[in-house]
């Protein structure tokens, strides 16, 4: 693999002997989803509507992002920022500026709307993705989870033709997660992190989905919750755990999302990773059925 070839290599670290796998294969998962919508143009041009190419802009824009912030570790705040411009290609294609809220209603928050929540949405989402990761093929299942249960929502209550190029991307996604679910073969790095969680962000505000995808991605917001608490109390950095002879996790704290059924029972890597699936999944049929 040409990957592993020039060196696009990382520790896995909860594996025996910490075995180097190759990184980068967000790339892949970018290049066939446009390759995917290139094909559905040429038979289908007329249901491949603009904002399908400004949304393809966005998330190249942040997969470079990531291939930068691997090269040189730009930091989170910084990130945030320059990350916040990525997202204004999408500005003039949101039809509507009101949100239904449960309990309270309908609420036009107008240029708010536009110049804060739009821009900022999306680099946040694709940093909670980043964020909640670590375990074989966790940020991957779990984004594609998110994403498949926007597109149906997108089928039944949205504008589907809106989002072909999202549509396609999943596909890509779904055929990836086969080789960095458990065992991994390939990591997808920052590059497919920044990408996807882009493509999150998108399908939610471009649908219109604000509230319910909100909904969906509390796990993910929960992870960076625990990450604040952990900063503020000053605790001892630590990014990875270890592995027991039996095969399950010794993790050092339960401040990270992940972690928490590690610390408390003996688990192994898979089996956490499943548990995580199934909280998304869980707040996923929830999100579905909220309104708006």
């Amino acid at each position: 693999m040409k990957l592993r070839k020039n060196g696009h290599v990382v520790r896995d670290m909860y594996k025996a002997g910490l075995p180097l796998i190759p990184t980068q294969g967000g790339l892949v998962i970018l290049l066939i989803a446009i390759f995917s919508l290139s094909i559905l143009t040429l038979f289908y041009g007329k249901y491949v509507t603009t904002i399908n190419y400004t949304i393809i802009v966005v998330i190249v824009l942040f997969a470079l992002f990531g291939l930068l912030d691997d090269l040189v570790n730009i930091g989170r705040p910084a990130k945030l920022i320059l990350l916040y411009y990525c997202s204004y290609p999408l500005i003039p294609f949101i039809i509507t500026t009101t949100i239904l809220f449960p309990v309270i209603g309908s609420v036009d928050l107008s240029i708010f709307y536009l110049q804060l929540i739009i821009p900022t949405y999306v680099p946040v989402v694709a940093n909670l993705v980043n964020m909640h990761s670590g375990f074989n093929g966790l940020a991957p299942g779990l984004s594609f989870i998110i994403l498949a249960t926007l597109i149906i929502k997108a089928f039944f209550h949205g504008d589907i033709f809106n989002a072909l190029f999202i549509l396609c991307l999943t596909g890509s996604l779904a055929g990836y997660f086969w080789f960095e679910k458990y065992p991994s073969q390939i990591f997808w790095g920052n590059i497919g992190a920044l990408s996807v969680g882009a493509a999150i962000g998108a399908m939610i505000v471009t649908q219109g989905f604000i509230i319910s995808g909100f909904v969906m991605l509390i796990p993910h917001t929960v992870n960076f919750l625990l990450y604040i608490y952990w900063r503020l109390k000053k605790y001892p950095a630590a990014k990875f755990g270890k592995v027991r002879e039996d095969g399950t996790l010794e993790v050092p704290n339960p401040l990270t999302l992940k972690w928490i059924l590690p610390y408390y029972f003996r688990m192994t890597e898979k089996k956490a990773g499943y548990a995580m699936f199934a909280l998304t999944g869980i707040f996923c049929v929830i999100g579905f059925f909220i309104p708006g």
